[in-house]
């Protein structure tokens, strides 16, 4: 009788710790419903041929899955990618108006001497894309690298 009381409890615990995981992970979200499918994407270079094939992958992603939240993490010579005249700029823009998130490396942006200024506006900034990265993992979220 005592392990089945004990088992219970353990039962009744594990019951109550499911709304506050939900809770957070929908606070990383912002969203109150957090979706179910999340992908954190890296970039990290310099090629606007990878980026655009990252911006179409985004939209298959989003049409495949439905309610997902994507963050895009840009750290380093990807940083291109986010400025306010990249030839993708426009793309990036259309991308977070579907919902993507862009997150840029403020470590990177410093040592490239780059300003809020010079990026696309609206996309967000982390101290550290790499660490931004791991915190988006330990969240739930899928790592991929292009």
């Amino acid at each position: 009788m005592h392990k089945g009381y004990l088992a219970l409890l353990g039962l009744i615990a594990l019951l109550a710790a499911a709304p506050a995981a939900a809770q957070k992970a929908a606070a990383v979200t912002g969203d109150t419903q957090a979706p179910q499918n999340r992908m954190v994407f890296q970039i990290n270079e310099d090629d606007t041929r990878k980026w655009n094939t990252v911006l179409a992958n985004l939209n298959n992603v989003q049409e495949e899955l439905g309610k997902v939240d994507i963050a895009v993490v840009v750290i380093g010579p990807g940083l291109g990618m986010l400025k306010a005249d990249a030839l993708t700029a426009n793309r990036v823009q259309d991308a977070m108006s579907a919902g993507v998130r862009f997150v840029a490396c403020g470590n990177s942006m410093q040592a490239q001497h780059l300003t809020k200024d010079d990026m696309i506006d609206g996309i967000e900034y982390a101290k550290a894309g790499y660490v931004e990265v791991m915190r988006l993992q330990k969240a739930g979220y899928a790592y991929i690298r292009p």
